[in-house]
Order: structure tokens, then sequence, then C-alpha cells
């Protein structure tokens, strides 16, 4: 959309503010809100400035100054404020006209022109499921003395006795029992229908929803693939809708991994392919899962590159909460058609050339997607690049449940990292394939590591209340 396109849709909606909006490292928007009677064409050219300093993993306060470079592809209007607003993504530039190295949309776009210039083809396809919980009530604290979290749902399975609702309704959720049941069971149906309301007047463009696996009110909404930093662009929509219509219900979203002992966790499985000028890259008809060498090779180096790349797509201690054994959660670094306990997954109902995708299933949701979307790419670049055959490493086709493989069997199936730390580790030792092109720099992913040890260790260091119930009688 020209600057002229959006300074008239301005006047014609009655705009009254106008939200410009950036990407913190770690995944967060920020905002700054000039008055549309301040907003001109020579804002669209000069930029919108802030400060980088109070930004974590940002810049220092010697060197703050940062400026907002509005993209107008990106505008919607705000579903949510009382004063009419409308909303701008922005890449993050150095006062002398240089882009941010450290600004994720800045990668996401170094990414895309990476593929370009590659030959491989011109568009990578990305479709995120993120999935989420909607709870009633959520507490939790973190002092010298104290540490706890309570999370309450009116459909949650540890409800079923409980007295406050003025008579139980019952239809709770069982664990591991949540996935599509109908009303009473499902209580959210309306609340994610108003959410896919407003992303469908936010112009995405939604394809389902329903309620997921967990008890205590586990929801997924999906909407239509896209390019990478669109996609990214999207998802940063998506959330935002979620967290604030669960606000207007009285209620509250998390996209947290794990934020429920002993049900399944919320993932954000990766939908992704190449086109060539409107040409799909990853279709072979006849061959296993009617899968392209190109698209195998990618494959390839997702798999090959996984640990490093887990450090990006599963940023958080949590993750790994989900990431264990037994609910569903992605742990084995194999590859297989339809087969949803393996990390990357090949769909196949109802599939045609064009629709023919990869899935990678191990990301969720505290991942930025500008970076984490960006890592993938790359990854499978590599792999493309290399001629990387994931069959020859042993990475599958694996078409058995790996969950129920003996422990023999088992032995020859790498597994993703055990803790952050641990992919940390592996992203210090692997990251050759992410510098390609000057996409990531080497000094951005020293900043990226330093900033999620620093969380890691805050984690760590502190007494964990389950310690009390093993270590209290010693």
């Amino acid at each position: 959309m020209a600057v002229e396109k959006v300074l008239e849709l301005i006047k014609e909606k009655n705009i009254e503010f106008v939200d410009f909006r950036f990407i913190s490292l770690t995944g967060q928007a920020h905002h700054i809100t000039l008055p549309a009677t301040e907003v001109d064409a020579d804002t669209f050219v000069n930029g919108v400035a802030f400060d980088g300093s109070s930004i974590p993993g940002f810049r220092g306060i010697e060197e703050s100054d940062m400026v907002m470079m509005p993209d107008t592809e990106s505008v919607y209007v705000d579903p949510f404020t009382a004063h009419s607003t409308l909303i701008v993504m922005c890449n993050i530039y150095t006062p002398d006209g240089e882009r941010y190295e450290r600004d994720p949309r800045s990668i996401a776009q170094k990414a895309e022109e990476l593929l370009k210039k590659s030959g491989v083809g011109t568009d990578a396809f990305f479709a995120p499921e993120s999935e989420f919980f909607i709870f009633d009530d959520v507490r939790y604290e973190s002092t010298m003395n104290s540490s706890s979290f309570h999370v309450d749902s009116e459909e949650a399975a540890w409800n079923t006795n409980r007295k406050e609702e003025g008579g139980n309704l019952a239809f709770k959720v069982r664990v591991k029992g949540g996935y599509v049941p109908v009303a009473p069971t499902d209580t959210q149906q309306d609340i994610r229908s108003e959410m896919v309301r407003l992303m469908q007047e936010s112009g995405l463009r939604v394809e389902r929803h329903h309620h997921e696996v967990a008890t205590a009110g586990q929801a997924e909404i999906n909407f239509r693939f896209d390019t990478l930093t669109k996609t990214a662009d999207n998802l940063m929509k998506y959330k935002y809708i979620i967290h604030n219509v669960a606000r207007q219900y009285g209620k509250v979203a998390t996209f947290m991994p794990k934020p429920i002992f002993g049900d399944n966790g919320s993932g954000m499985h990766v939908h992704m392919s190449i086109f060539n000028d409107g040409q799909p890259l990853f279709w072979e008809k006849g061959a296993y899962a009617n899968l392209s060498q190109l698209a195998l090779n990618y494959i390839g180096g997702i798999l090959y590159h996984a640990p490093a790349l887990i450090a990006i797509t599963n940023p958080s201690t949590n993750s790994f909460k989900r990431l264990v054994p037994g609910y569903e959660a992605p742990v084995n670094l194999v590859f297989s058609k339809g087969n949803r306990s393996a990390a990357v997954r090949i769909p196949v109902a109802a599939v045609t050339p064009k629709g023919c995708r990869i899935e990678f299933r191990t990301p969720d949701s505290t991942a930025n997607p500008y970076l984490a979307f960006a890592a993938m790419l790359l990854a499978g670049l590599d792999g493309i690049k290399r001629n990387i055959d994931p069959r020859a490493l042993g990475y599958g086709p694996f078409d058995k449940n790996i969950y129920e493989l003996s422990d023999e069997e088992k032995k020859e199936i790498r597994s993703v990292p055990g803790t952050l730390d641990e992919a940390l580790d592996a992203l210090e030792a692997d990251s050759d394939f992410l510098t390609e092109g000057g996409v990531f720099t080497k000094a951005f992913i020293e900043n990226y590591v330093a900033l999620k040890r620093s969380e890691a260790k805050a984690v760590s260091i502190r007494v964990h209340p389950h310690e009390y119930s093993l270590y209290f009688d010693c």
C-alpha cells in the first residue's frame, strides 16, 4: 500500500491515532502512538524515534537513539481501542539510516532476500498452528520466601467437585480429553468465534477454530499461510487479538508452552513450503509422501541443525517442560508422513501439489516468529545447498508410533535438547548456517545467547516448590 493510500485510509476511517509498533528480541510488541493530525507523508520517510536502551537486548544508553520506519503493507485498524487507531508495523533503523542488525523484522526480510539470491526459489510460505490456553484465573509469585502459581478454569478436570460455582454444572474436560468436544463440554465456542471475527475484520484469513486436547481451556485457531515476514506479522496480530478478546470476556489467554502439569502443552507447529514464481517445489507425485528431493534436503537441514535451531524456536525454560515424552510432544528428531510423534511431519490428507508442505512440530509460541521462521528457512536452505539427505543420516522415515518403540530401537533416534542451556550450547557450536548472507550476525547470536543464558540462570538458581516436597524432611 502506497503512503498516499495509508493517508487516505486515515481520513476515510476517521482515524484519530496511529500506533507505530516494533518487535523486541524476545518477540513482544512495543508501540508509540501519534495523533493522526501529526502523521503525514514525512512521517513515513523520517520514521518515529524511540529509546532503544529501554528494550532488553537492544542498545546501551550511550547509543540509545533508534528509529522506527513504518511498513505501509502492514496496516490494520485496532479492534479494541475506544479511539479509532491504525496499527502500523515498523522496521528498526539506526539514526544514520542503516538497518539495525538486531531488529527481528529486518532479519526475517534478509532471510527472504537470501532465498531469492540463492536461486532455489522466490517465496517461502509459512503457516503456524499456535495453540493457547484460556484461563479464568491466574496467580503467581516468585519472591525470596515464596514461590507459587495457581491457574483455574471452569472446564478443568480438577473442578468436578468445586462448590463455588453455586451448583456445579459438571461436563468438565478430562485430562487429555479436550480434542474437539461440543458444548456444553466446550464452553469456549463463542469466545473463539469472536476472536475469529475480529481476526477477519483485521485482514486475517482464518481457516478454522477448535478446542484442543488438554483440559482447562486449550484452544487453536488456524489462519492462512503467507510469506515469511507477513506470516510473522500475522502471528503478532493473532496473539494481540486473542489476548485482548480473552480480557474482554473476563478471562486470560496464554501461549506459555506448559502452564499446567500432567497434560498436553501448547506448541506452534509450523508448516513450510518453497515456491518458484508460483510453482510448488516440494511436490513429486509418487515419491515418499509425494515429496521432491529438494523437500527432503530441506527436511535434512531442519533435522541436522535442530539442536541449535531449537534455541530459537523453543527459547524458554518452560519450552522444555513441554518437550518430554508422553504428551504428544515431538521430541524425536525424525520425519514421517502423517505421524504426529515425529519432529517433522508431512501432511498427506487432501494435499494438492500447491498444498504439499512439511510441518516442523517442535516449536512453541515463546519463539520470536521473525527469528524462528528465518532460522528455519536458513536451516532448510543449508540442507538444500549441502544436499543433506535425512534418510542417509538415519532421520527416517519412521512411520511407526515412536513412543511405542523398544528401548533398543529408540537408541538410534536423536532427541531434542533437554534444557534451554543444552540448546544454547548447540547454537554456539552450530551457527554458521544462520550467518549465511549476513542474515544473522555473529554479534547478534552472541547477544541472543547471553540474553537467554540469563533467563535460564534466573530459573535455575531459584528454589522450586517441588523441592520442598522432595527434600524438606531430609
